[in-house]
């Protein structure tokens, strides 16, 4: 009987610390720190090498990193029109590609040899689903791979579908089909029949509603549910609803500097330029102050974010100092800070009457990231000035 209690008593002690260190790593995660959240779910995985769940964080934050290195994880990546089908694909080393290949494979692997056992395992299914479902945001936003991700999200949703179908209450499996339903709903026609062909119609109404019930009533996928609404949230023109989110977010992970850019971006987008800059200030102070996370946000990001502010509220002069100031560093920023800052310095010009400047400012946008929404918007000014609806 005491070996049996002594057994259990170190069960217990490696179940909690297993737990502990996730928990560690999703707080990482959520706060922009993916080395030290690989880490966490590094030695997560050799307490139990088994669990499937852990492999797909470990993958999820593989993915993530090589994201935020690309500047890809501000909500414009599903912002603007379509914006994400543009983004050049990312480019990871072979190392780092084979290391999420093989993490979502393992876990896939875990999953799939429950599931011989009992085919009605739902957390094996939902683990399975999160692998097809990382493949597959792999393959579209590394890979640029549409009908391999197509192929992907469909497996993914299949599984979450039937978790459904066996636990109606299961509200986390419906994230899925959420997003699928949202952003295949958004496409253009030419891709939505990309998504037609593999089941997936699309609804973006319906696709909304059911991110929003997972944000209120999701168990694990409740904050991830919550970021994705306030992206959608912004794409769909209603901000507004975005900042309480958005708000309760920074509250929970204060290291998250995007958090409160994002939050500068919603006040401006819903018609408060005053509260949006002052959101875009408070960063400017938390970065002077070295507070934790900061010291890692670019300066250009914080002028990039205030110049955008001041160009939409008519502060032009102000505007174009901040953007110059960004054009300056263009190769220490992301690709969708650097060329959204030509173009912004090319439209000002034109809006000042300055139009020699303003063309050399479209031609560095579309030489700096020819791919780029802003690159191909800079290609219709240099023939025609840019004028303010």
């Amino acid at each position: 009987m005491l070996k049996l209690v002594a057994g259990l008593a170190m069960f217990a002690g490696t179940v909690a610390g297993q737990q502990n260190l996730i928990e560690e790593g999703f707080s990482h995660f959520y706060n922009l720190e993916y080395d030290e959240a690989i880490a966490s779910f590094d030695k997560a995985i050799a307490q139990n090498p088994s669990n499937p769940d852990i492999h797909n964080h470990l993958a999820q934050s593989l993915i993530f990193r090589e994201m935020f290195r690309d500047g890809a994880l501000e909500s414009e990546l599903v912002s603007g029109n379509n914006s994400f089908l543009r983004r050049a694909k990312l480019n990871p080393s072979p190392e780092t590609e084979k290391r999420i290949l093989d993490e979502i494979g393992k876990a896939m692997t875990l999953a799939e040899a429950q599931l011989k056992k009992n085919p009605n395992d739902t957390a094996a299914m939902y683990a399975d689903g999160i692998a097809y479902g990382l493949r597959s945001n792999y393959y579209w936003v590394v890979k640029k791979a549409w009908h391999d991700s197509l192929r992907d999200a469909t497996s993914a949703r299949k599984l979450h579908n039937r978790i459904t179908e066996l636990e109606p209450n299961n509200v986390d499996a419906r994230l899925v089909q959420g997003l699928h339903d949202y952003i295949v709903g958004s496409l253009p026609w030419g891709y939505k029949m990309l998504g037609f062909m593999v089941g997936i119609k699309g609804d973006r109404e319906k696709g909304i509603r059911t991110v929003q019930d997972v944000a209120r009533n999701g168990r694990l996928n409740r904050v991830d549910a919550e970021i994705f609404l306030c992206a959608l949230y912004r794409r769909e023109n209603q901000a507004k609803l975005a900042v309480p989110l958005v708000q309760d977010l920074i509250q929970r992970y204060p290291r998250n500097y995007l958090l409160r850019l994002e939050l500068g971006q919603m006040y401006s987008t819903s018609g408060d330029g005053v509260h949006g800059l002052q959101a875009v200030d408070e960063v400017a102070r938390l970065k002077a102050a070295h507070s934790p996370g900061f010291d890692k946000l670019p300066w250009e990001k914080i002028y990039f974010q205030q110049g955008s502010i001041q160009f939409w509220y008519n502060d032009l002069d102000h505007s174009l100092e901040n953007m110059k100031k960004v054009a300056s560093k263009a190769d220490d920023v992301d690709l969708n800070t650097g060329v959204l800052a030509y173009l912004r310095m090319g439209q000002i010009y034109d809006m000042k009457h300055r139009r020699a400047e303003a063309v050399e400012a479209y031609k560095k946008a579309i030489a700096y990231a020819p791919q780029a929404e802003a690159a191909q918007e800079s290609k219709k000014y240099i023939s025609t000035p840019y004028k303010r609806m």
